[in-house]
């Protein structure tokens, strides 16, 4: 499938984050480059305080090619830690803080970090697996006073202005390891390389038009794609504004989106939705946004857009890869359609043999980049799963959609084995293993069911052990103390087995054809039994 052209030229980058940093703060120093509620932050103040970051790592002994694990909120220290990181050619590890137990455990073993740079909010949560955690030498806390175990944020700015002996970065070299969920086991970590990062910006400027005027934002987790790699380094190559919200939230964000003075938003189904059953209010056009951009449009964008006063667009994107796929501006809107393939990759839809499908069939998404270090490198720590995702030379997405005659493409659904709630990936493999450790469980299957907020809800079908006395509102409980609340089922059902194969593997579409039935348990409706 030939990319097709798609917004307007792609900006040339350099070949590594730190090297384009230097090169913004020497061309626009007093420009505002990331800008949050607390504060604004020149790209000169960027450049020098990432500076003094590095040379504060480098006396950890923090050295080129290693790994260091973040867990924290969005910050300013988040960035500036990833720019002093890339400085020293130090990968950036940030763990989903949503992750505690046995997930935040296994995330942070994965990549074998030394150091681990934690946030005092969240000290608790790592507070319960430190025993665990097998390589990780050294701590750091974020907005917090120093232990007797943990060094404070202040140690890293008490080692000069500038690190020593800087290496000189190669595009291919490693900046990022973005955690993705499993399909089959768990969480896994993308090695993302220098030119992802800048070549997926670029690509993002194109398929959005986004201009030096742009003020991008961005509420989500900054250890996610959407904020680092699709907000910051756009930004970054534009010399533009990054806005970085907190987290979402549905009553705030049109009054975050003024006071930061957004010009371009990113949105997810289930937030446009939640932002879409507001109220109507006069203060609807009062903001600056001019362009959102997300997955999935929902069929009322066009009201939305009305109501609003600004265009929505999709795209298509998915961690290992970037964003490939994107509406055309100055095409009219196919509903359904994610948009044309752009960019430098061989972009196809394949059967289960690898053959390529005809026009209007459905297969699964494949991509190859034409260019080097375009997409993940692999995953970190497990060559099997790296092997089967780029088999036959096709990076293999397990997303399914299909092409019109036109070379518009259209989402149709998913191979692996998640679910999609609110703009986060869930593992089903590690929501059964929380479950299947309480005592009265025998085994249980995870499955996506639809939302009245588009993507979908957690569904838990749960067989227990014999004369267990367990119902659905305990095991909620004991879920709630072990895993990340995105990923607590909503909805608990009990068998007395799971439909499977002569295999043994479990026939989930048919969990799925059956569906949310009347004897179906949901926390939402049942809070108080909680």
């Amino acid at each position: 499938m030939k990319p097709d052209s798609v917004g307007g030229k792609a900006p040339s980058f350099a070949n590594s984050l730190a090297a384009e940093l230097r090169q913004a703060a020497a061309q626009a120093p007093d420009k505002p480059f990331i800008r949050m509620l607390n504060g604004e932050w020149t790209y000169r103040k960027v450049d020098s305080a990432s500076d003094r970051l590095a040379a504060g790592l480098q006396s950890l002994g923090v050295r080129r090619g290693d790994n260091v694990s973040l867990l924290l909120p969005n910050c300013i220290e988040f960035a500036l830690l990833w720019f002093a990181l890339a400085k020293l050619g130090a990968v950036t590890a940030p763990v989903n803080t949503a992750f505690r137990g046995q997930v935040l455990s296994d995330a942070v073993n994965l990549v074998q970090s030394k150091l681990l740079l934690a946030h005092a909010s969240l000290y608790p949560q790592l507070a319960e697996v430190r025993t665990t955690l097998t390589h990780i030498e050294q701590f750091v806390i974020v907005g917090g006073a120093a232990t007797a175990d943990c060094l404070s944020w202040d140690t890293l700015q008490a080692h000069g202005d500038a690190p020593t002996d800087l290496p000189e970065i190669d595009f291919a070299e490693l900046c990022l390891l973005l955690y993705t969920s499993g399909t089959t086991g768990r969480s896994k970590a993308a090695m993302i390389p220098q030119r992802f990062v800048l070549g997926q910006a670029a690509l993002t400027i194109q398929g959005l038009g986004l201009t030096a005027d742009d003020v991008l934002y961005c509420p989500y987790p900054m250890f996610h794609l959407d904020a680092a790699v699709m907000t910051i380094a756009p930004a970054l190559l534009l010399r533009g504004v990054a806005a970085i919200g907190e987290r979402f939230s549905v009553t705030r964000y049109w009054a975050e989106m003024r006071e930061l003075k957004a010009t371009v938003f990113d949105f997810m189904g289930a937030t446009i939705t939640m932002l879409w059953k507001q109220p109507p209010s006069a203060q609807d056009r009062d903001h600056f946004a001019r362009l959102g951009w997300g997955v999935p449009l929902p069929a009322w964008a066009p009201q939305f857009e009305e109501r609003f006063g600004c265009r929505l667009v999709e795209l298509y994107g998915l961690t290992e890869a970037g964003a490939m796929i994107f509406t055309p501006l100055d095409q009219p809107r196919r509903i359904g359609s994610c948009g044309k393939a752009i960019g430098p990759f061989d972009v196809r839809l394949q059967d289960e043999y690898g053959f390529e499908v005809p026009i209007g069939q459905a297969g699964e998404l494949v991509i190859r980049a034409l260019e080097p270090a375009l997409i993940m490198q692999g995953y970190y720590g497990m060559p099997e799963a790296s092997l089967s995702t780029f088999r036959d030379l096709w990076f293999h997405t397990g997303d399914l959609l299909r092409q019109d005659a036109e070379g518009w493409l259209y989402f149709v659904g998913r191979r692996k084995d998640i679910v999609r709630r609110r703009g986060e990936n869930i593992s089903a493999a590690e929501v059964e293993m929380v479950i299947e450790q309480h005592p009265g469980v025998m085994e249980c299957a995870i499955i996506g069911v639809p939302s009245e907020l588009t993507e979908e809800e957690v569904l838990a079908c749960v067989v227990l052990r014999a004369d267990t006395p367990l119902d659905a509102a305990t095991l909620s409980a004991f879920c709630s103390t072990r895993m990340a609340r995105f990923m607590l089922p909503r909805y608990i059902r009990f068998l007395s087995h799971l439909p499977k194969t002569p295999t043994d593997k479990v026939e989930k579409f048919r969990l799925q054809n059956v569906g949310i039935t009347a004897d179906t348990w949901d926390r939402e409706k049942n809070q108080g039994e909680m």
